[in-house]
């Protein structure tokens, strides 16, 4: 059986309006979505189950508030396999469900001292640095998307007004993506600053391609774990980010859970 008939035999008949990509320490997200089936990656053809600490590998489809939601609760990562694509299958899935936004959100180090740890950063756009794409493969005339306003201008908007009412800080600005697994040096984050970019990544990028690819509206948002290298003192490691992670993650629940209700 495909994925999309096993997502039917487990949640008959649901239809999603949301579709969300939860990063690094977001997962617990998936906590608060109401009358939830979770289905596991491994029951899933085509769902890769991350091996990175944080990413729990579970389909979770139910609602925030009256809005019915699906939930990728971690992602595959380019760094993981060297491959751009890995993520093809569940997008593809979420715009199947009925999803016609998705919200995908991160862990970023910020190359902005005034937007340090624990800060939100909503995306505007993107670098893609690795210059992969996920739709690498695909024939015919739509694998030239355009990636103009990508990340859509009225849900930023709408996601800023929610920040506000919240009385969160919402900065903004544009994310790019590296391979990773490695840190970057304090080089390449001065080259990165003067090319424009404010928070920097191992993520997001190949999923966002393949939404725009489906359709899909998108609302980005980066919860920054550090300052990059050469802007901070503390080591660079993946358990910093998960425990900085603790208190962006709680700002960023909150916020997008208001903003999904809102959408009622």
């Amino acid at each position: 059986m495909s994925a999309a008939e096993i997502i039917a035999t487990r949640a008959p008949g649901f239809r999603a309006r949301i579709g969300l990509v939860l990063g690094s320490g977001m997962g617990g997200f998936a906590d608060t979505i109401s009358e939830a089936v979770a289905i596991p990656y491994g029951d899933l053809p085509g769902f890769g189950r991350s091996g990175v600490t944080g990413h729990a590998g579970h389909l979770v489809l139910g609602r925030i508030g009256q809005v019915p939601v699906a939930a990728l609760q971690g992602r595959v990562h380019f760094y993981e396999r060297g491959d751009a694509t890995a993520m093809q299958v569940p997008i593809a899935c979420l715009k199947a469900l009925g999803c016609d936004i998705l919200v995908a959100t991160n862990a970023a180090g910020s190359l902005k001292p005034d937007m340090g740890p624990g800060s939100l950063m909503l995306i505007a756009d993107h670098l893609n640095l690795v210059q992969a794409s996920p739709l690498f493969g695909i024939e015919g005339d739509g694998r030239f998307v355009d990636m103009v306003n990508a990340y859509d201008p009225e849900l930023r908007v709408t996601l800023r007004e929610q920040a506000k009412a919240l009385d969160l800080v919402l900065h903004d600005g544009v994310y790019a993506w590296v391979s990773g697994p490695q840190f970057e040096t304090p080089a390449e984050i001065r080259m990165l600053r003067a090319m424009g970019a404010d928070a920097v990544g191992m993520s997001t990028v190949p999923d966002v391609i393949l939404a725009r690819h489906h359709g899909l509206r998108v609302l980005g948002v980066s919860a920054i774990t550090n300052l990059a290298a050469g802007l901070g003192a503390a080591p660079l490691s993946h358990q910093h980010t998960m425990a900085e992670m603790a208190a962006a993650s709680g700002r960023l629940s909150r916020l997008l859970r208001a903003w999904i209700e809102g959408l009622a």
